[in-house]
């Protein structure tokens, strides 16, 4: 099945790559396209790219703060779930919560970077297979076993970026209080999940 992963910007990109290696060895019939990786050499990368965007049934998208309204994540994702009974798009918050996704992504089931909701991405993915690949008990394993691989090289990334300045920090903080905000973004994804 081919599965394509959309990126803008320089940590989006890492993270797409890092789920381009690692997904094939979870699901081994998956065959992940990455933009700047899967294009040959003096190819018209438009034309790849709408080609597999074509052929593509499945869709991640890496969002991150910095690419939160990139416009080509939101036209690969419209391209993606061109066919809305076959075709799947699952942003991937990296770095992000949900409540600061906005836009037309909103309408797509998220993934975050965490072992659960990554676990479920997996399961989407491998029953979005013809016909799937591997029944869940023996998957289960699997992910068990690749999973801590994919968080070590995530997090690792996540330790790189710039920490958040402390007066926009603080200014959060005077508006809503960490436990305020919690409970705001709970509210939001059983709103959105309904």
């Amino acid at each position: 099945m081919k599965v394509f992963i959309s990126w803008s910007g320089d940590l989006s990109h890492k993270v797409a790559l890092a789920l381009r290696d690692w997904l094939p060895s979870v699901i081994q019939s998956i065959d992940p396209y990455v933009s700047s990786e899967d294009i040959d050499k003096g190819a018209r990368w438009s034309t790849d790219i709408s080609q597999e965007l074509e052929l593509s049934n499945f869709g991640i998208l890496v969002i991150t703060k910095d690419n939160l309204d990139a416009p080509w994540l939101n036209f690969e994702a419209g391209a993606i779930s061109k066919s809305v009974d076959k075709s799947r798009v699952s942003p991937f918050l990296f770095g992000i919560k949900r409540a600061e996704v906005k836009g037309p992504l909103l309408q797509f089931q998220s993934t975050i970077f965490d072992k659960e909701d990554i676990s479920k991405l997996l399961h989407s993915l491998n029953r979005a297979c013809d016909p799937p690949c591997i029944e869940d008990t023996r998957f289960d394993k699997n992910i068990d076993v690749w999973c801590p691989s994919l968080e070590k090289e995530l997090s690792a990334l996540l330790k790189m970026q710039p920490e958040k300045d402390v007066s926009e920090s603080k200014a959060g903080d005077e508006i809503l209080t960490e436990y305020v905000r919690g409970i705001l973004e709970e509210i939001l994804e059983l709103v959105r999940n309904q």
